[in-house]
């Protein structure tokens, strides 16, 4: 099959990530913290009903829709990745597109699965399939502090910079779409400029070089009968 490995990249995303999902499962209780590096790295076991960086649908049948909605764009991801190997797309842009693929279906495991396999659908959910919880763990505390008390409005308030915790699938997902954005003019650089203008010269039809010359090659003027 054309363009197997980028459908084995996006094959090797969803398997890092489920690992990675099972592991903090199985060895980490809920809400529990381990320090990586630092205070800066952290692994933090949480569980979202929501989108990715903990962003929630208010709803009562928005989780429902949320899983729709990613089986839905998971297969349209992998249509659109199987087209541009076809059409021998940039390899940097088809790796991207398999990152946000592997995190795409990564993702839509745990939201289809995990609530009967891992019993975390919320407990108000009307049935545990497509009701699972997605499971995250990477927290980067990068900056903490508190305002100084002098300061109005925000004075004495914390202040963590980047709170969101997230997993495998999400960084897959959002490092696809950044470099993407990043190397766009590369990656789509035959849509920005257009195909290259041929030279005036084989513009010209065949034979038209011709024209007003003489069978000797003079290049003056015909001599108009009188």
């Amino acid at each position: 099959m054309k363009g197997a490995k980028y459908f084995l990249i996006a094959l090797a995303v969803i398997l890092i990530d489920q690992s990675s999902k099972l592991l903090v499962h199985r060895y980490m209780e809920l809400h529990e913290e381990v320090n990586v590096m630092g205070e800066w790295f952290k692994l933090h076991y949480l569980l979202n009903p929501g989108m990715a960086f903990g962003i929630r649908w208010e709803s009562e049948f928005g989780k429902l829709a949320l899983t729709i909605f990613r089986i839905l764009a998971m297969g349209g991801i992998a249509f659109f990745l199987e087209r541009s190997v076809r059409r021998d797309s940039p390899a940097g842009f088809l790796v991207c597109l398999s990152m946000i693929l592997g995190g795409a279906i990564g993702n839509v495991i745990d939201s289809t699965f995990y609530g009967v396999y891992l019993h975390n659908a919320p407990f108000d959910a009307p049935t545990p399939w497509f009701h699972g919880q997605v499971i995250d763990m990477l927290f980067f505390p990068i900056v903490e502090f508190h305002w100084p008390t002098w300061m109005p409005v925000v004075g004495g308030e914390y202040f963590l910079f980047f709170s969101p915790v997230f997993n495998i699938a999400d960084s897959a997902i959002f490092l696809g779409v950044l470099f993407i954005l990043i190397f766009q003019k590369s990656y789509f650089k035959h849509h920005i400029e257009g195909p290259s203008s041929p030279d005036t010269a084989d513009e010209i039809a065949p034979g038209m070089e011709t024209l007003g010359t003489t069978e000797t090659g003079d290049n003056s003027s015909p001599t108009m009968p009188s």
